[in-house]
């Protein structure tokens, strides 16, 4: 009797697998934004009323706004030096271009780059931890013991959080704004010998309010992304200590990549 043949492999089996992981993918991120948007509802029914714990969001801003100015104040510094340096040999080649530096400098710090570096960092500093303290209360049943209490874990947790995020990004945007021009300011005087003073003098003479308040919407845009992030992927974590390492990492994940989503769009509908 001869032995019985190998079945052999269907020969659509390596685009079946490709259509299941983009499915399953797809799946994935229609999870994440149905999550994301049921937990905005709640938190929105919860501000119109009012119903949130004030002690709570003033402890949320210390440690989220007070706490982060240092490493903000370096990344700032930093940021304005970097686009000075950067548009140096265009200043050299160029000449008179040393009255357009400040405009230079200004427009890219104020409309894109201090909006964009300042919500990284408090994404990586502010929205990871905040994860990771919703998902260790969530694995170890502190969540639970609340609503056994009759707290609303919204309205005493996630609430002050959420809005100590938002406001955060915001006043740290001003903050980082107003640092990265002095740095480049300095930079330019040190680097291309183009006076403070001239340096002001082409960013307050050619930019515009709107290119401040560009910068300003995107900071509440960029907040609102990060504090959902950081509170939905907090409240599902699963699987005790490790799931809470993964929650973290997909909230940053996540949260890098709608900042920059939402900044095509603002920027692409602002112009």
């Amino acid at each position: 009797m001869s032995a019985a043949q190998p079945l052999e492999a269907p020969k659509n089996s390596g685009l079946t697998n490709l259509l299941e992981s983009i499915g399953g993918s797809a799946l994935a991120i229609f999870e994440v934004v149905g999550g994301m948007t049921v937990l905005f509802a709640r938190i929105l029914s919860r501000l119109v009323r009012f119903q949130f714990d004030l002690p709570e969001f003033k402890r949320s801003l210390y440690k989220m706004a007070v706490k982060s100015l240092p490493i903000v104040f370096v990344v700032a510094l930093f940021t304005g030096a970097i686009v000075v340096i950067q548009a140096a040999p265009l200043v050299k080649r160029i000449s008179g271009a040393e009255s357009l530096l400040g405009w230079g400098a200004g427009f890219g710090v104020l409309r894109e780059i201090g909006p964009l570096l300042t919500a990284l960092t408090i994404s990586g500093r502010v929205g990871a931890n905040n994860t990771a303290e919703l998902g260790t209360m969530v694995v170890t049943e502190q969540i639970d013991a609340l609503r056994a209490l009759a707290i609303d874990p919204i309205s005493f947790l996630i609430v002050p959080r959420f809005l100590g995020i938002i406001i955060t990004l915001f006043a740290m945007v001003l903050y980082a704004d107003a640092l990265a021009l002095v740095g480049a300011a300095y930079t330019g005087q040190g680097f291309l010998g183009v006076t403070p003073r001239t340096f002001y003098d082409g960013l307050t003479t050619l930019l515009h309010f709107s290119d401040v308040a560009n910068g300003l919407i995107k900071s509440i845009v960029f907040g609102l992304m990060i504090a959902l992030s950081s509170c939905h992927f907090g409240l599902a974590t699963k699987g005790g200590a490790p799931g809470v390492g993964r929650a973290v990492n997909a909230m940053v994940v996540a949260a890098a990549a709608g900042i920059f989503i939402v900044d095509f769009l603002v920027s692409f509908v602002m112009g």
